[in-house]
């Protein structure tokens, strides 16, 4: 399955949008670099070669920039077309695919840099953790579960609880290599990574496979 990344340009003139697409792209670079408190308005504008009172006429505040480079990053990696169910194909295929983008996307230097960043600021910002959450992974955990509950519906697989086997999947996805990641552990190769994600989806489908008469 190869999806095209979303756009996450709002509406507007195409000047418009190309300034909000560089500030997007300089707060990509920015946070995961900085931390939230270490990135101010002023560095994005300036790495966006746009002033600060541009940035804030496209996004308001610094929490509502961040939160937006959040969705855009799970977007550009995980696109909402990437749930889309042929219920005619082969799941291990599908499933694979969606794995390979979670994996991609956790692995990420950007990702693991948020994560650090909000580990390390979830006591005095617990909003920001939460808004993080709610715009991140619990988008991508409803999209896996409707993918599952498709598949459910057409009796492919044989789930009670679909949302809660999607956090299962995310979670035996992430297993050991991303915490070795988290802590500068060293880097799976491509054929390690391979393996582990056939693994993964091999094992969930044994759990949750339909048996056929």
């Amino acid at each position: 399955m190869n999806a095209a990344p979303e756009r996450c340009n709002g509406p507007g003139r195409p000047k418009d949008l190309e300034k909000r697409a560089a500030i997007l792209a300089a707060a990509k670079r920015l946070f995961p670099q900085q931390g939230f408190e270490g990135t101010s308005m002023d560095a994005v504008a300036a790495d966006a070669g746009v002033s600060k009172l541009t940035v804030y006429s496209h996004f308001g505040s610094k929490e509502a920039l961040f939160i937006e480079t959040v969705r855009c990053k799970c977007g550009d990696l995980l696109p909402l077309t990437l749930f889309k169910v042929d219920v005619k194909a082969p799941i291990r295929g599908q499933l694979l695919g969606v794995a390979r983008a979670f994996f991609g996307l956790m692995m990420s230097d950007e990702a693991l840099g948020m994560h650090r960043t909000l580990v390390a600021s979830s006591r005095q910002s617990p909003k920001l953790a939460r808004l993080f959450w709610e715009a991140g992974p619990m988008q991508v955990q409803a999209a896996l579960a409707g993918m599952l509950q498709k598949e459910v519906d057409a009796h492919q697989l044989d789930i009670a609880d679909a949302r809660l086997a999607a956090t299962q999947f995310f979670a035996l996805l992430k297993g050991e290599h991303h915490a070795r990641m988290l802590f500068g552990c060293g880097q799976p190769s491509a054929a390690e990574t391979e393996a582990h994600l056939e693994a993964t989806v091999d094992m969930f489908l044994r759990a949750y496979a339909r048996n056929h008469p």
